[in-house]
């Protein structure tokens, strides 16, 4: 690890089989449209929507060994900054652009003070919680009509419904529906994931890695560990907001239970069911969780949350690592057996034809 660090190449690419996957992949999911409803739609999208979340969370816990709490409150932020935008500026375009922005520069000046004052991760996931519970209080406080920016009302825990649709930036009459924000969903997902892969691939990443393993020598070896940490907390909270911004035009309404705990902790669920330490397993880890938290709700289970929470314990029980690593596992040992079958098997030819031969 540490002396990849050296190398002079700075981006190296992954192989042509990981970009075929990727390939087969988009076109499966643009394909999906042509033969599904507008329901399938809808859910799919979500799913999209909260993996890009959950990718925001997965690479900074998995992949640099930051865990935030924080992510919601970039994804609400994100979501009221679309709202309040939207409906002030009379056009879309600019709204979700600030709907990045701002969670950026948010988690900016908030990482700065955490990061740069050289606080423990166990206190950096304590403060970015209490952030969090902070900003959904204060949301829910604005229940009163003079809490209003520009000429929109925050409505407290009501909420703010009725946003616009997203419109196309080179024709602003003609907006995005349903099937639209599928496709706008789903490839913006696919383009994180691309991209949180490439910023592995980077020296960028390789150092992130090394201050996940060893955060000591990295600084040893002469990098500013806190500038890299700093930098891909602001990445991720731009991410998360992307996704709070998708949320708000998925569901026309923002709501404070977009940054809540529970909220917080669902997505925390999604990257261990997935795997943690892999860029693939936040986005498995939402399907699944969703998929199963929608099919506990149409099955007639009175308590979903308390039957949901009982198999996600199993889950954690029996796969620590997350579905994702246990299949990886399951396939390495698969092919060792089969590898194994087939020596053996050559092994015992070559005996047969020596003995037929003496």
């Amino acid at each position: 690890m540490f002396a990849r660090l050296s190398e002079t190449q700075s981006v190296s690419l992954p192989p042509a089989l990981w970009w075929t996957a990727v390939a087969l992949a988009l076109a499966a999911g643009l394909a999906i449209p042509s033969f599904t409803g507008l329901d399938v739609h809808l859910d799919l999208s979500i799913i999209f929507i909260f993996g890009i979340l959950a990718l925001s969370m997965g690479f900074m816990w998995g992949q640099v060994g930051m865990l935030s709490f924080g992510q919601t409150a970039f994804f609400g932020l994100g979501g009221y900054t679309y709202a309040v935008c939207s409906l002030n500026f009379g056009e879309t375009t600019s709204a979700m652009l600030l709907a990045i922005l701002l969670p950026a520069i948010f988690a900016t000046v908030l990482g700065y003070f955490m990061i740069y004052g050289r606080i423990s991760n166990i206190y950096f996931t304590v403060i970015t919680m209490v952030v969090t519970i902070v900003l959904e209080k204060a949301i829910r406080a604005t229940s009163d009509e003079s809490f209003v920016i520009g000429d929109v009302w925050l409505r407290g825990q009501n909420g703010i419904a009725g946003l616009p649709d997203l419109q196309v930036p080179w024709d602003p009459a003609t907006t995005l529906f349903v099937t639209e924000v599928y496709y706008l969903a789903f490839v913006l997902m696919m383009a994180v994931y691309v991209g949180y892969r490439m910023l592995l691939r980077h020296r960028f990443g390789r150092v992130l890695l090394g201050i996940r393993e060893n955060e000591r020598r990295i600084n040893l070896l002469g990098y500013d560990t806190r500038r890299y940490k700093l930098a891909i907390f602001a990445i991720s909270g731009a991410v998360a907001g992307l996704a709070g911004g998708l949320y708000a035009v998925w569901g026309n309404f923002v709501a404070p239970e977009m940054m809540n705990l529970n909220s917080a902790a669902s997505v925390v669920i999604n990257v261990i069911v997935g795997g943690k330490a892999t860029l693939l397993g936040p986005l498995i880890g939402t399907g699944v969780v969703q998929w199963l938290t929608a099919w506990l709700g149409t099955a007639g289970v009175g308590q979903v949350n308390l039957v949901l929470g009982l198999v996600l314990i199993g889950f954690v029980m029996l796969f620590p690592q997350g579905i994702l690593p246990m299949a990886a596992g399951l396939g390495r040992e698969a092919l060792e057996a089969a590898r194994q079958l087939f020596r053996r098997r050559d092994l015992a030819a070559a005996a047969l034809r020596k003995e037929t031969n003496s």
